[in-house]
């Protein structure tokens, strides 16, 4: 009786086996595929202002072209500062123009009569200084009185010089230092200009690319902070594969080659090109856990898709492995389902 029951437990043990091998172990008739999603980068787009949104051209789910107008800002306040820096550039600039021009005649003339005035001095203080040296050496005057005359003329005749050099200076418009002071004034005020020009600009984006509009945050008549989101975007040359390799198998796959995937309802025959293969490798996530890959050691790829006008993303998908493409068989349509769609005959396991 004992051994009648020992029998029973170990075929009960036996078909469990059995049983648990035919549900967790690897099945003939399915295709060998990597699995993976669709992934996207998205784009948000945002004021460098607060201010009200005053325009709104697109709307959620809308694909736009490349220069497509989003949105726009009340400009009037920046409108009010690009006017009074253009203000400041005419003015900084009229500045400068004069610096170059040198002195006016009238101001030459100015000049010309301090020489004048200044020489006429230093006369008069040589003609002292002729008078008191005369007396001094008669001894009529002190000899300090001869030292004062001689400070006198040659203080006289360092004023001379110092408004010759200013009328020279001004007679070949060479006011260097002010023309540049003026030129750097201008600089500076066009640069305000153009700060302010790109903020306008700023205010009102259109599309980097071709794109679809993920979601609209603000709608029109809305308060938009500064930095603050108004749209997202998902670029068409954002989206991509994104799937894994076993660590045994990743060295076949490298950017720039092109692998084949499937996914439903996007169409036949598509390929995508590898822009990137992880460094690291990493347990396979639970996004794409099942049976076959339960535990195994893989490396993220993603890869651009060649044509994106079917993707959508967040749709799983099958990837045919690069080492595989040569080895197909047909199988029933229950197992062919996801790359049927694709096009494709399923693959046999290798082993």
């Amino acid at each position: 009786m004992k051994r009648q029951r020992l029998v029973l437990v170990v075929l009960l043990l036996a078909a469990l086996a059995l049983l648990a091998w035919l549900w967790l172990g690897p099945r003939p008739g399915e295709a060998r595929t990597l699995s993976g999603y669709i992934e996207a980068e998205t784009l948000y787009l945002s004021s460098p202002v607060a201010g009200t949104v005053e325009g709104l051209g697109v709307r959620r789910g809308q694909h736009v072209a490349a220069g497509t107008p989003l949105f726009s800002i009340e400009p009037r306040q920046q409108a009010a500062q690009s006017a009074s820096a253009t203000a400041d550039v005419a003015a900084a600039e009229a500045q400068a123009e004069d610096a170059r021009k040198g002195q006016r005649p009238i101001e030459l003339g100015i000049l010309e009569a301090e020489v004048e005035a200044a020489r006429a001095q230093a006369r008069e203080t040589r003609s002292m200084l002729n008078r008191v040296s005369a007396l001094v050496e008669r001894g009529i005057y002190a000899r300090v009185r001869l030292d004062d005359a001689r400070a006198a003329h040659e203080s006289a005749a360092a004023r001379v010089q110092a408004a010759e050099r200013r009328l020279g200076a001004a007679s070949l418009g060479q006011r260097e230092d002010q023309q540049r002071a003026a030129q750097a004034r201008a600089s500076q005020a066009r640069a305000r200009l153009q700060d302010t020009s790109a903020r306008i600009e700023d205010m009102a984006p259109a599309a980097p690319a071709p794109a679809r509009v993920e979601d609209v945050f603000f709608q029109r008549g809305e308060w938009a902070p500064a930095n603050q989101p108004i749209l997202a975007l998902i670029p068409d040359d954002r989206i991509f594969v994104r799937f894994f390799v076993p660590q045994a198998e990743i060295a076949s796959y490298r950017i720039g080659r092109k692998i084949r995937f499937g996914c439903d309802g996007c169409g036949e025959g598509l390929t995508a090109t590898i822009a990137y293969v992880s460094p690291r490798p990493e347990f396979t996530p639970p996004v794409i856990y099942s049976r076959e890959s339960r535990d195994r050691l893989v490396f993220m790829v993603e890869a651009r898709p060649d044509d994106r006008r079917t993707i959508v993303p967040g749709l799983p998908v099958d990837v045919l492995p690069i080492g595989d493409s040569g080895r197909s068989q047909s199988t029933s349509a229950a197992s062919t389902r996801p790359l049927a769609a694709a096009g494709w005959s399923r693959i046999s396991p290798s082993r």
